[in-house]
């Protein structure tokens, strides 16, 4: 009866340890930033710019990372105030690229992590959803305990989430790949 009772508490004890090592953290929009650019096919040219979070949160267990959801608000679209250009940003918010009166989220829910420890990388899927499609992305990421921030930079092909330039030189004009540089902060 004696070993019994032990067992229990033991197990009762390591339930509650469990429950503490799983932790939310809430992303810092004021901090966090999306830095995107778009390019010209056969010009040396780009459109760079950002866009804000709305909301977010990363989950882990024992320290890893294991899931989190984003949300992204397209209307925030705008021209990088670093560089100084003149390129239409009215354009990219109507229905030729994200038609953001329609779809102004965009959100990113994270599916699977794996942790790559030689590397100190995580490569993490992801649904990301655009204008109401969903699609599975997948990219690598660092993570900074120290500051609480996650960086990951990679590319998108447009194509795949409905975002078509309605244009007779769509395909000599405008890459498909828009690149991403992220940076997420957590309080």
């Amino acid at each position: 009866m004696q070993k019994l009772i032990i067992t229990i508490i033991i197990l009762s004890s390591a339930i509650c340890n469990a429950q503490f090592l799983d932790t939310n953290y809430t992303l810092d929009t004021d901090k966090s930033i999306i830095k995107w650019k778009g390019s010209y096919s056969f010009n040396f040219g780009e459109h760079p710019g950002i866009v804000q979070f709305e909301k977010g949160t990363l989950k882990t267990q024992n320290n890893m990372i294991t899931g989190g959801e984003f949300t992204i608000d397209m209307t925030t679209i705008a021209n990088d105030p670093d560089i100084d250009h003149e390129s239409p940003i009215e354009h990219l918010r109507d229905e030729d690229f994200f038609h953001v009166s329609k779809f102004p989220k965009a959100v990113l829910k994270i599916t699977d992590v794996i942790y790559i420890k030689e590397k100190n990388l995580h490569e993490v899927t992801a649904d990301l959803t655009i204008k109401g499609i969903t699609k599975s992305q997948k990219f690598y990421a660092t993570a900074s305990g120290e500051n609480n921030t996650f960086k990951t930079k990679f590319k998108i092909d447009r194509t795949r989430w409905g975002i078509i330039y309605n244009h007779k030189l769509k395909d000599q004009a405008i890459s498909d790949a828009i690149e991403f540089d992220v940076l997420l902060t957590f309080k």
